[in-house]
């Protein structure tokens, strides 16, 4: 049985070059209690839990999310045998995430406007060369 497991294994450097991490990156979640490879000596061997929650934790810092919410969603699954929980947890944090991202769009628009209206200004005052259309 054990060996039939090994064949779902994958070692640091299969799981870098899939999900295309550094080693670092992927001790760095292990430090975070986000992963949890099984550990043959040396050798850490990373199993489909693993895959899943590392695929997870790249699409959640993608979206902006922070690690401690991130490891918290994760560890629902574990808990409410699962997922149920962990998907309402990850809705009401993707709400949230995505309402942060909007007011942050619309800031950065108006900035945008402002920046151009005042280079626009500059350039009829002839203060800075003419921008390219």
């Amino acid at each position: 049985m054990k060996s039939d497991l090994r064949k779902e294994m994958m070692t640091i450097r299969e799981m870098c070059d899939a999900f295309e991490v550094t080693p670092r990156t992927l001790r760095f979640y292990e430090a975070k209690e986000l992963l949890s490879p099984e550990r043959v000596g040396t050798k850490r061997l990373y199993s489909k839990t693993d895959r899943a929650r590392l695929a997870l934790i790249l699409r959640g810092k993608r979206f902006g999310f922070r690690l401690e919410d991130i490891r918290q969603t994760l560890d629902l699954y574990d808990r409410d045998d699962g997922n149920s929980a962990q998907r309402k947890r990850a809705c009401e944090l993707g709400v949230q995430r995505l309402a942060e991202m909007e007011a942050q769009r619309a800031n950065l628009d108006l900035a945008i406007a402002e920046l151009k209206a005042e280079l626009t200004d500059a350039e009829a005052k002839g203060l800075v060369p003419r921008r390219a259309a």
